[in-house]
């Protein structure tokens, strides 16, 4: 695999393919779930025997801080984290609900993480007492096989990646929040999916960024938008001013379109650049995050939440959510 960040809900997606059909179900707490028929498998009773938590002590590629912007990055607090992988992170504006994947082994191959129950979406709120132990957030019926990963959640809808069954490969999918409960999933179109050749997103009112590697761009994944226009989704266009040579993938926008966050390649690993709006125009990139550190999300306060992944001995030994204060 190259260098260019690749969320691990889409490293594993990517070589995934089932067949069969989708039908709408919802996501509930343990008991529901007893009673609808999803499994109530935590995460910790998937981690293997032989797993040993990481931290910044210890770790030979922490991630390396390049702003005055923010403090020094740290582990998110709180039960979130464990020795597996949690990745693919999603704040909300308020910063009080965090959507992010979780996997308990990256060593396992896809089509066995696909049946080990817990390997999906999984969500935590902060309270005065800190964050919430994170819950399963189901998007597939009991019974039928789904691996979901990448959320992004606006008000009450949710768009996410999927390789599940009815479809080859990795499509991008919609779900709505219903009494609470996140349910009537469907699939984005063709349009999106298949000529847009559209990946990880993030929405702001009626444009989408995403990133993808479609004919046009400047090398990699490059960063995209389409805007909806007369209930249809406009033909994509590069964001020249934020792309390079290297992958620019996954970007976060804010809700004025004037800060964009992305990760890129930088010296073999994943890094965070920000750009700003400055009279309609983005302006050159700067680098934010180096070492492994990627996915960036933000509140409305403009802390940035981030996943870092750790590496020994070149390999992937585990994955956490991390975290800057704005200052």
């Amino acid at each position: 695999m190259d260098s260019r960040i690749l969320t691990i809900s889409i490293i594993l997606m990517m070589s995934l393919m089932i067949a069969g059909c989708t039908e709408d179900k919802d996501e509930g707490d343990e008991e529901e779930n007893e009673k609808i028929g999803y499994p109530t498998d935590t995460r910790y009773s998937k981690l293997p025997q032989e797993a040993v938590k990481m931290g910044p002590d210890g770790d030979p590629h922490p991630p390396v801080l390049h702003s005055d912007l923010f403090s020094e990055p740290v582990p998110l607090p709180g039960p979130v984290n464990t020795a597996g992988a949690e990745d693919s992170p999603f704040i909300l504006p308020d910063g009080n609900t965090l959507y992010f994947f979780f996997t308990p082994d990256v060593t396992v191959p896809p089509e066995k993480q696909l049946l080990d129950n817990v390997t999906g979406i999984w969500v935590s709120k902060r309270t005065s007492g800190g964050w919430t132990e994170p819950e399963r957030v189901w998007l597939q019926e009991p019974g039928k096989l789904a691996l979901d990963g990448a959320p992004f959640v606006e008000g009450d809808e949710m768009w996410f990646a999927s390789a599940r069954e009815g479809y080859t490969g990795v499509h991008m999918f919609t779900a709505e929040m219903v009494n609470g409960s996140w349910t009537n999933w469907e699939y984005a179109g063709d349009l999106l999916n298949v000529q847009y050749e559209m990946g990880e997103m993030h929405r702001v009112g009626d444009t989408i960024y995403f990133h993808s590697g479609r004919a046009g761009g400047k090398g990699g994944y490059d960063i995209w938008t389409t805007t909806l226009a007369n209930g249809s989704w406009a033909e994509p266009v590069n964001v020249e001013e934020v792309n390079s040579v290297e992958s620019d993938s996954l970007p976060w926008v804010n809700e004025d379109e004037t800060e964009m966050f992305f990760t890129r390649t930088y010296l073999g690993t994943p890094g965070i650049f920000r750009s700003v709006k400055v009279n309609g125009t983005w302006s050159e990139p700067e680098m934010i995050l180096s070492s492994f550190a990627g996915e960036p999300t933000l509140d409305d306060e403009g802390n940035l939440y981030f996943v870092h992944h750790y590496y020994r001995d070149g390999e992937m030994v585990e994955a956490d959510i991390y975290y800057c204060e704005r200052i």
